[in-house]
């Protein structure tokens, strides 16, 4: 390898928000994260709802509500499409 052109490496402290710890190698002498495998519901199989800076709430004040609304056809334009085919029929 030639030397001077690669980056030194050093014992790193990966620091995840849920408290969890790792040690590794590394170019960086610090790390926070803010999912790790520990707390990410991949690896832990519960769904957590992580609501990053309020977005969730953010959005709920823009457009109402956060529940998705299923909308229904209309009466009328159901019932105006079979007597065209009837229509067409005779």
């Amino acid at each position: 390898m030639k030397e001077g052109i690669h980056p030194t490496i050093n014992e790193t402290t990966i620091t995840c928000t849920c408290g969890a710890v790792y040690d590794v190698l590394s170019t960086v002498k610090a790390i926070k994260v803010g999912i790790c495998a520990a707390c990410h519901p991949f690896f832990t199989g519960e769904q957590r709802f992580i609501d990053t800076a309020g977005r969730v709430d953010k959005f709920a004040q823009r457009y109402g509500s956060v529940r998705a609304r299923r909308v229904a056809p209309k009466a009328g334009a159901a019932a105006e499409a079979p007597a065209a085919e009837v229509a067409a029929e005779a």
